[in-house]
């Protein structure tokens, strides 16, 4: 009896630990993400500020080599943090991230907010987490903290919820993270769009396709295009970094002659495929015809601003580079532009995360539940062709959490 009370205290202290980081997260993901739209405003309005991208670099370089630390691993570090190889994010990573993104944003880099959104939450998180009693409980409460870190960006907590379940290890679920990170996401979402961040997504009005043999045959297809354009976008990510590192070896030079040529680059195509490139996918949601290359070059350019350097997610690019390719991969099978633009909108974003119920989650969220059908076998397709890679680092288990039948039930071993 007093086991199962300690538990039930413990349980309810995690969940109450949950519900703060959900509305830290929410705050925060609201003064990044409006802060990204007036950035994004700033540059439409002002192009030539973008002829200052080379100079941002260096400053983004220059203060992360000052005052960084080690936060210039991002992601990395929230792996760390997952498999217990350290008690939490470092809280400077919050200024950091937030200020280098906008500089980036503002300035052209051609990335996205996600990953920024999920450092930020998790390293708010690390506020608390030295403080739960084991290691199972910061795990959760940062497994939590990506969730609420998703959610309160792109206002779809059912998905980021299974974001973060889907995330740090390829086929498994811990199913005890789950009521903490539902808390999270859901509060995370209702505070930073009380704060006045606004979901992204349309609801789609073409209509249920039957899925008919040939209708089943145009979905496989548009699978098969956006698992290999996930898997593309992962192999020149992480081929970039490694080829960029050895050339130039010095991370200003690198990052200063990668932005030049991304500031010309983005002023002969009147930016076009700078920024978050939002008028790209409204574009492809809307069925209007883009031209047959949009997605592959918002997919290149993502990738050589982030191997250089530059500060910001991957996970809005690659919902760009999914709607891009959707609509052109539409105009070849014969289901609606809008629909296919939104299929492909989610499931390039589960073929480069590798992750499968969190994008068929998302882009019901997004666009209609009543696509679902539609949704589960483009993204399964994907996931089928990703070839099990990622933009993120996916770590062996942690010690505490190497028992199967624990990770399938939820039940806590210790």
């Amino acid at each position: 009896m007093r086991n199962t009370l300690s538990a039930m205290r413990g349980r309810a202290g995690l969940i109450a630990c949950a519900a703060v980081v959900g509305v830290m997260a929410g705050v925060l993901d609201a003064v990044f993400g409006r802060g990204i739209l007036l950035c994004t405003d700033v540059r439409e309005a002002w192009p030539l500020l973008m002829l200052l991208l080379p100079a941002g670099g260096a400053l983004i370089c220059f203060c992360y080599d000052r005052f960084g630390g080690d936060c210039r691993r991002g992601m990395g570090l929230v792996f760390e943090t997952a498999d217990a190889l350290r008690d939490h994010v470092p809280t400077r990573l919050i200024p950091m991230a937030i200020v280098s993104t906008w500089i980036t944003h503002l300035l052209g880099g051609s990335v996205g907010r996600e990953g920024v959104a999920v450092q930020i939450s998790t390293s708010a998180a690390g506020l608390i987490m030295p403080h739960l009693p084991d290691a199972r409980a910061r795990r959760h409460l940062l497994m939590a903290a990506v969730a609420a870190g998703f959610a309160g960006l792109f206002r779809t907590p059912v998905g980021a919820i299974f974001f973060a379940m889907e995330l740090f290890h390829v086929g498994m679920m811990e199913y005890a993270a789950l009521l903490p990170a539902a808390v999270a996401a859901f509060i995370a979402s209702a505070v930073s769009g009380a704060l006045g961040l606004a979901r992204g997504g349309v609801l789609l009005t073409c209509g249920v396709p039957e899925l008919t043999l040939p209708t089943l045959g145009a979905l496989v297809v548009l699978g098969i295009a956006s698992g290999l354009a996930g898997r593309l976008f992962v192999f020149l990510l992480h081929g970039l970094k490694d080829r960029l590192g050895r050339l130039l070896p010095n991370a200003y030079l690198r990052i200063v002659l990668v932005g030049a040529f991304v500031a010309v680059f983005g002023l002969l195509t009147a930016g076009r495929y700078n920024g978050l490139s939002t008028g790209l996918s409204n574009a492809a949601l809307a069925g209007q015809p883009l031209y047959a290359w949009d997605w592959l070059v918002k997919l290149a350019l993502t990738a050589l601003c982030l191997a250089a350097g530059y500060q910001g997610g991957e996970v809005a690019p690659l919902f760009t580079i999914g709607a891009s390719l959707g609509v052109v991969v539409g105009g070849f099978v014969g289901l609606p532009l809008p629909l296919c633009a939104a299929l492909a909108y989610a499931a390039v974003f589960g073929s480069g995360t590798n992750t499968l119920v969190a994008p068929v989650l998302v882009g019901m969220e997004l666009f209609g539940g009543q696509y679902f059908g539609c949704f589960f076998l483009v993204s399964l397709v994907a996931y089928a062709c990703n070839g099990n890679h990622s933009i993120y680092p996916q770590h062996a288990l942690p010690d505490f959490w190497k028992d199967g039948a624990a990770c399938a039930s939820g039940e806590d071993t210790h």
